[in-house]
């Protein structure tokens, strides 16, 4: 029976997906075998031993030690794109909110609670409406920068509400340029896209190279009024350089899902409570989506959206699977193909691959594997962790 540690309130309809003939779900349970959270902040010293997998139920994974779990040999997974409409509906008010005066407006006819006199209310709404005064998005330039699943998205919104729409993306892959429309037109750099947009939409990963990609230098090429959007993460955005900016009169507003203090109480910022994935239907696809990865890699070591070990999948070919994670440098398969070859294990099949410094495989075995064999294995120099599924 599989133990799985869950670390925030998951969605039942992916819990459902464990059969509890197979697996013990639960928030306190003694080595478990997986972790499986949202938000909840994972320390190293969270992750015992009997620990195999992690599966995050969102995108973002900056509350998981990712590096310490490569070393030990545990895969992180993510669920890129479950979310994905959730957070395109919020960029999709952002941008009405950010093209029209509607949360003054509406602050300011609740101001007017209390007034008994209809025909007095009336005239002064017809008198001072004209402040709240906007524009249409239609025709207008969208900047998309981050082309993935949620940006290539927001994309085609924009393009359906009849904007202008512009994307730039340094690292964009082949399927998130097979998913983009054609009417996108592609910018050769961040400097050309913010030149050129009406309203900036963000949506890149938190990673070491976005980390304050917008700040000072970058926003110097912004287009004067421009509208920016931050449904990403909170630091690809540098917090003084978009105050600056909009003091300066160059940005007209900014509108995150990230409130920080120093945002708090402008009138040019609208600030949301991290509402990205807040709907009933992205929880439960995201739930769905980690319970399936984790599943799957539990019982057949397959690997599905880690973001620190390579995607592998391989059929079932009989017979008894090990999976192994090892160090990424020469000879380490061979010597643990040699280790079975020595004990005449047959391989009936095998497959291996590797991301950055690890390397991990899966083999199908003829006949049973005995403790003796896997601890052989993990004896050689540079394995990191033998399990047998």
């Amino acid at each position: 029976m599989f133990k799985v540690l869950t670390l925030n309130q998951i969605s039942v309809n992916g819990l459902e997906r464990l059969p509890r003939d197979e697996y013990e779900v639960a928030s306190e349970i003694g080595h478990p075998d997986a972790v499986l959270l949202r938000s909840h902040v994972l320390s190293e010293n969270d992750i015992v031993p009997s620990i195999n997998a992690i599966a995050r139920a969102g995108a973002g994974v900056n509350n998981v030690p990712v590096s310490h779990c490569t070393e030990i040999g545990v895969p992180v997974f993510n669920t890129p794109g479950a979310n994905a409409n959730a957070v395109k509906e919020l960029v999709l008010v952002a941008l009405l909110l950010g093209s029209r005066g509607i949360l003054p407006g509406v602050s300011f006819v609740k101001s007017l609670e209390g007034e008994s006199d209809g025909g007095a209310m009336s005239k002064l709404l017809e008198k001072e409406k004209k402040k709240f005064k906007g524009t249409e998005i239609k025709g207008k330039t969208l900047g998309v920068v981050g082309l993935g699943a949620i940006g290539s998205m927001v994309a085609e919104m924009g393009l359906t509400l009849g904007m202008d729409v512009i994307g730039y993306d340094p690292a964009i892959s082949v399927d998130a340029a097979w998913r983009l429309p054609s009417e996108v037109k592609k910018m050769e750099n961040l400097p050309t896209l913010l030149s050129k947009a009406d309203f900036i939409s963000l949506h890149l990963p938190m990673l070491e190279a976005t980390k304050h990609l917008i700040n000072k230098e970058s926003l110097s090429n912004v287009k004067n009024h421009a509208c920016l959007l931050n449904f990403a993460r909170e630091k690809i955005v540098e917090i003084s350089a978009v105050t600056d900016s909009l003091d300066a009169g160059q940005l007209r507003s900014y509108i995150t899902d990230f409130p920080t203090p120093e945002l708090a109480g402008r009138e040019d910022v609208i600030l949301m409570p991290h509402l990205g994935a807040s709907t009933a239907e992205a929880e439960d696809n995201c739930a769905v989506m980690a319970v399936d990865q984790l599943k799957d890699f539990l019982e057949n070591g397959n690997i599905k959206n880690s973001v620190n070990f390579p995607a592998i999948h391989m059929e079932r070919s009989g017979g008894k699977r090990i999976a192994i994670s090892n160090k990424n440098v020469p000879k380490i398969l061979g010597s643990i193909l040699s280790v079975l070859a020595d004990e005449n294990i047959n391989v009936i099949d095998m497959i291996n691959k590797s991301r950055d410094e690890i390397a991990y495989s899966l083999i199908d075995l003829e006949g049973t594997l005995t403790e003796t064999v896997a601890e052989k294995i993990q004896q050689i120099d540079g394995v990191i962790n033998v399990r047998a599924v």
